[in-house]
């Protein structure tokens, strides 16, 4: 279906656009160093999973409507933004006694859930993916729906692997800025990380 150059062009540019700084790598940095290594990975899992819905969105042609849809898009940018927002809320709120020993005790579950509802609720990554997916695909060697989805998974294997790494290199790094009141001041840098992320998604255009 996709010639052997085609693959190897779209994998080369996932992974160079996943390491490019953006909203989802700079989220999965921030709780990697200021949750540990673990925390970052089920956050990636999330992030990644959301991929699924934007995937799904472009083949189905979702994206499209949300293209063409300035009330679409609003509503889920200011969702998006008010999402990270109330993050950042939480975080500022936490008791410095309930940091140590958080990596052990934290719900993954949580974590997961908070990557996935991230994504979901960018609609730049519709948009990108809009434009980005379809420069790859040939109606003339199949379904056009099955090459989308092929591209999609291509995409979340290689941001897993880029966040993947991220994950484990900040959490080491992390684990030594953790110690002492280093747990309390990372958590409140965190705090401001999402804070500013959800004013950046508020003022993003279309």
């Amino acid at each position: 279906m996709f010639e052997i150059a085609t693959l190897l062009l779209f994998v080369t540019s996932a992974i160079l656009l996943a390491l490019s700084p953006g909203p989802d790598n700079v989220f999965v940095l921030t709780i990697s160093i200021a949750r540990g290594p673990l925390a970052g990975l089920v956050t990636t899992l999330g992030l990644c999973s959301g991929l699924v819905v934007h995937t799904s969105a472009v083949a189905l042609g979702v994206a499209v409507f949300i293209q063409e849809s300035a009330l679409a898009f609003s509503i889920l940018k200011i969702a998006g933004a008010l999402y990270l927002a109330w993050l950042a809320w939480k975080v500022f709120r936490t008791p410095a006694e309930q940091l140590n020993g958080q990596g052990s005790n934290e719900r993954y579950r949580r974590l997961y859930l908070r990557g996935v509802l991230m994504n979901i609720m960018n609609p730049k990554v519709s948009l990108f993916f809009l434009a980005f997916l379809p420069q790859f695909v040939n109606p003339a060697q199949g379904s056009v729906t099955l090459q989308i989805a092929i591209l999609g998974l291509l995409f979340m294997l290689s941001a897993l692997l880029v966040f993947g790494l991220i994950s484990l290199a900040a959490g080491r790094i992390g684990g030594f800025l953790r110690r002492g009141r280093g747990a309390l001041i990372l958590n409140r840098l965190s705090g401001v990380v999402f804070a500013g992320l959800a004013v950046k998604l508020l003022l993003s255009q279309r």
